[in-house]
């Protein structure tokens, strides 16, 4: 079969069939921690089981989302800093569901490298399970590619996909009307959005990312990196404790775009910008790059992760329930009639 010519193998290809094996053994105990009622089998079969009655539901509704970390992965990859880019790519999934009001349950990665980097990928898949973890889902599967020639040995790029599920008739966005108050959750920075700019602003400003950040204790990278912050536990005890009627994740398109997907036609929102502080690298970015307000409100978060929209009488009672799990919460405005966001005061 070999017609006189020298042998070929995958590995001289460029594929390391036995570090890929390496790395599914190296994350078992990861994928492990994760593990909640729903789960029948472990990692290493061709399609992972879910039993949504050992899950606790009667009558489900499943919800899926799928997403990425984008341009940030850039920076994760020049400043070698690993360990959190997963919790990026299981928030952007696990945020998007909830606003649904569904309970993510499980989820799965995609991981595609130039050159399988055993120790280098475990960090990163260790941090898609604590992004699991802390939002009580499974990491129950997922894809490891080694691609020579598509990914320069050191580049990677990762993609994720969760389901959750509800039971029927609990579905979100419902009953949003005028007058409902709107609670703003704070973010925990740039999240995963707008990079490509963010970039292009330090870029502009000729900074390398391990000088110190202008508006932070921190290398400019790990102030950069901070992960994007999970929602998950405290909207669902928002969601259980009533009177919720609608979330957005506040992700590319900023408030200016996300709010509105989740108000009736002809509904729209005031919005007091003064409601909160703009956080110091949100001010860095607009001074460095000379970014208006509105471009601000457009383009990242600006300091909102997450809004929802709540009945008025149930305000005060949903900001305690949100405050006593970890958010910092902000009367941001209220859903009013005629379509469109109406912003008064200025970010400051």
């Amino acid at each position: 079969m070999q017609d006189g010519k020298d042998g070929l193998s995958y590995a001289q290809a460029g594929v390391d069939i036995d570090a890929g094996n390496a790395l599914v053994e190296a994350i078992k105990p990861a994928a492990k921690a994760t593990m909640r009622p729903g789960v029948m089998a472990g990692l290493g079969g061709f399609g992972a089981l879910f039993d949504l009655k050992g899950a606790g539901y009667h009558d489900p509704i499943l919800v899926a989302a799928t997403d990425g970390v984008g341009t940030k992965l850039r920076i994760a990859i020049d400043t070698d800093t690993l360990d959190t880019i997963g919790i990026d790519l299981v928030a952007m999934c696990v945020n998007d569901l909830v606003c649904q009001g569904a309970e993510p349950l499980f989820f799965l990665d995609y991981f595609a490298t130039g050159k399988l980097d055993v120790a280098a990928a475990t960090r990163i898949i260790s941090g898609i399970a604590e992004g699991c973890r802390l939002s009580g889902c499974a990491l129950i599967g997922g894809e490891t590619a080694e691609m020579p020639g598509m990914y320069e040995a050191k580049d990677f790029d990762l993609a994720g996909f969760s389901v959750g599920a509800m039971e029927r008739g609990a579905e979100m966005p419902a009953g949003v009307q005028p007058g409902d108050v709107l609670l703003g959750l704070a973010s925990d920075g740039v999240h995963s959005n707008g990079y490509s700019l963010v970039r292009k602003v330090v870029e502009r400003a000729g900074l390398g990312w391990d000088a110190p950040a202008p508006f932070a204790d921190a290398s400019l990278g790990a102030a950069l990196l901070a992960p994007t912050r999970l929602y998950v536990k405290p909207a669902l005890a928002a969601i259980r404790a009533g009177g919720v009627h609608a979330l957005a994740h506040i992700t590319g398109g900023g408030l200016t775009e996300n709010l509105p997907r989740v108000l009736p036609e002809g509904l729209g929102a005031d919005i007091d910008l003064g409601a909160w502080r703009l956080p110091p690298v949100f001010r860095w970015l607009a001074s460095e790059g000379g970014l208006d307000q509105a471009e601000l409100l457009k383009t990242f978060n600006a300091g909102i992760g997450m809004v929802l929209v709540v009945a008025p009488d149930r305000a005060e009672a949903l900001t305690a329930v949100l405050r006593d799990a970890g958010e910092q919460v902000y009367l941001l405005g209220h859903v009013s009639e005629g379509a469109g966001l109406r912003y008064s005061g200025t970010l400051a």
